[in-house]
């Protein structure tokens, strides 16, 4: 089957868009982070943003709720940035708390499928349920139920397109990857993609299963706002989507060399600890050849 990636349209920022994001904007709350005895520190509060006037980037992170997802709320919220994850529904089932405090954070949430299986060569008949059970487990642990997903390694086909709209999910791939889960002990080269290729509008896959890729998020989000970039969720940034569509890509293109790099006494120093492990997927048991990623169907 054939694979479809296709561009954004000029019609994806619209004027229902603007109004979108200035009713988000407006009807934001400031947030309170409690921490020692009794103290509080204010975090920074989400600016009132107009992507079609100033340079936005939409930080996405994909496979979780895992155990590093708290840190990169924390994180997110102290800068003042919003993101969109997307994420297994068989892991926010067992997580249902991980991905409540996501949503409660004020983040989006997209789908990412029910086991992150490669939805152009899974049985025609099994791709429903990768869509509606997903989105059932998110529902019940958010409340909320998807507008987006991702499908993993961004393969799909104008078949399982047509299911995902059924189920009123529009696909979102990406422009900048750096390969961060191939990176996980060179966050040197991950750094190196991000500075070479983001660019305003950018939509960058991160995973955050990896505690090397949070380490790399807090450091790196100080270069974003110092190059004057608003970090955003996909919906803020693109607008209404409509199902079945596809937005992105799935590769890097040319280096644009848009952003400057910061002095290194203005980038955060991080505790001198080991990474822990990556948090893997759920080996796929009911759909026989699956695999949810990687040599060993995730295990």
């Amino acid at each position: 089957m054939r694979n479809t990636a296709l561009n954004a349209d000029s019609t994806s920022v619209g004027t229902l868009a603007r109004v979108r994001r200035l009713v988000r904007v407006f009807t934001a709350s400031v947030l309170v982070l409690t921490v020692g005895c009794g103290s509080h520190a204010k975090e920074a509060k989400a600016e009132a943003v107009d992507c079609a006037a100033v340079k936005c980037v939409a930080l996405t992170f994909d496979d979780g709720p895992g155990p590093y997802t708290d840190r990169l709320l924390g994180i997110l919220k102290n800068a003042g940035a919003e993101a969109t994850f997307f994420m297994i529904g068989n892991k926010v089932a067992d997580n249902p708390g991980g991905a409540k405090r996501v949503a409660d954070a004020g983040m989006e949430i997209g789908s990412h499928t029910w086991e992150h299986p490669n939805m152009t060569t899974i049985p025609a008949e099994d791709a429903p349920a990768q869509f509606s059970r997903a989105n059932d487990a998110i529902h019940a642990a958010t409340g909320q139920t998807p507008v987006l997903w991702r499908p993993a390694g961004g393969l799909t086909d104008d078949a399982v397109n047509k299911v995902a709209a059924q189920y009123g999910l529009a696909a979102i791939l990406w422009d900048v990857i750096p390969f961060d889960w191939m990176n996980d002990s060179n966050t040197a080269a991950t750094r190196y993609m991000l500075m070479t290729q983001i660019k305003p509008g950018s939509v960058v896959l991160f995973h955050d299963t990896y505690s090397s890729t949070v380490d790399l998020v807090e450091q790196f989000i100080p270069v974003l706002k110092a190059n004057g970039y608003h970090l955003v969720t996909v919906s803020q940034m693109l607008g209404p989507r409509a199902p079945g569509s596809v937005y992105g890509g799935r590769d890097n293109g040319p280096p644009v060399d848009d952003l400057h790099d910061i002095p290194p006494a203005d980038i955060p120093t991080l505790p001198d600890t080991p990474s822990p492990a990556p948090m893997p997927n759920h080996p796929i048991t009911d759909i026989p050849g699956a695999n949810s990623g990687g040599p060993n169907n995730g295990a």
